[in-house]
């Protein structure tokens, strides 16, 4: 097949041929795959550092972030697909680190981000129920355009459809699913190689735009704590993927069984972030919301120590304390 396979989209009567790498420098080859989850990251981190500048957040300590985040996330992506897929991997440990030839978990890369980013957090002094909103916007994004990369690679399709309007075929799509045909019907799922299929890539990356879009506005206009965003969009994708991974031919299934791990974890995620959801705008009404979740906290009560004998206090500006920043403003006078 060379460097290029036709794709058929036989709902919307198109075909082409579509090329899995962009260029080539010195004989190395530049991928498609790797060009669009780049471009995925770059605008995630614009989009990012303009946030973080609105809310006032630490550059510097972003940069921190970011270079932990992303270390972790891209590790802990591929150990995650790795450890899932360890019976082919133990036989090929050559192909472990073969990044560029796909196959990274997004919960992997998830985990990865989340741990990377608390350590980030600390080093860069930056308030992590902010970060995860941010990280959660980001990621949108990079899902939202990353999805394509899958599409010039033609991987995470989904099963055999003679209705979608997007359904497509190719080569690779055929060979792909002619090789993993028994496996798939072991566990459960029929296939024909000869039939188009559900671009699986489509609908998740159609998905996570229109969430980011509305979870834009909600962060913009409708915010009401920190780390709200963060469990909507647990919410929003958990939905997604509890319904798309059920239609994919490549998951990855919990040993020795037919449960998929992204659909199984997807459900517990979106059971999980609804009650904890529903718990934080509870506290929130009930004025009980702990104040590292506030957007705008009010100032903390302060009370004027005693007096010693023979000491007063006033104020050096004629007003009340109401930090503790204006008590070091207080002068002491002997009576």
């Amino acid at each position: 097949m060379g460097d290029f396979t036709r794709v058929y989209f036989e709902g919307l009567g198109i075909e082409f041929d579509l090329p899995s790498v962009a260029f080539s420098i010195g004989g190395y080859e530049v991928h498609w795959y790797g060009i669009i989850i780049a471009f995925g990251f770059a605008l995630a981190v614009l989009y990012g550092g303009r946030m973080a500048y609105k809310w006032k957040m630490s550059l510097d300590g972003m940069v921190d972030v970011l270079l932990w985040g992303t270390v972790f996330g891209i590790i802990c992506a591929r150990a995650y697909y790795v450890i899932f897929q360890w019976d082919y991997y133990s036989m090929h440990p050559g192909e472990i680190i073969a990044i560029w030839n796909g196959g990274i978990a997004i919960y992997g890369g998830i985990i990865g981000a989340l741990i990377g980013a608390k350590i980030g957090c600390r080093v860069g002094k930056i308030n992590f129920q902010n970060l995860l909103d941010l990280g959660a916007l980001g990621l949108l994004i990079g899902q939202g355009i990353g999805r394509w990369g899958n599409f010039f690679n033609q991987e995470a399709f989904g099963a055999n459809t003679d209705t979608a309007l997007f359904r497509m075929w190719s080569l690779k799509i055929r060979d792909t699913l002619a090789q993993d045909q028994a496996d798939l019907l072991l566990k459960g799922m029929e296939v024909d190689p000869e039939k188009a299929v559900h671009p699986t890539f489509l609908y998740e990356s159609i998905w996570c735009i229109a969430v980011f879009i509305l979870l834009h506005i909600v962060v913009t206009k409708f915010r009401k704590f920190k780390g709200e965003i963060f469990l909507l969009y647990g919410i929003f994708y958990g939905l997604e993927r509890t319904v798309v991974e059920g239609l994919r031919t490549d998951s990855l299934y919990v040993p020795n069984t037919a449960i998929r791990v992204s659909q199984l974890l997807s459900a517990v995620i979106v059971v999980v972030f609804t009650i904890w959801l529903i718990v934080m705008f509870v506290k929130l009404k009930r004025g009980t919301l702990s104040r590292k979740y506030l957007i705008n906290p009010p100032p903390i009560p302060f009370e004027l120590p005693s007096a010693p004998v023979g000491v007063s206090y006033r104020y050096a500006n004629g007003k009340g304390i109401s930090s503790d920043t204006d008590f070091f403003k207080v002068i002491k006078e002997d009576k």
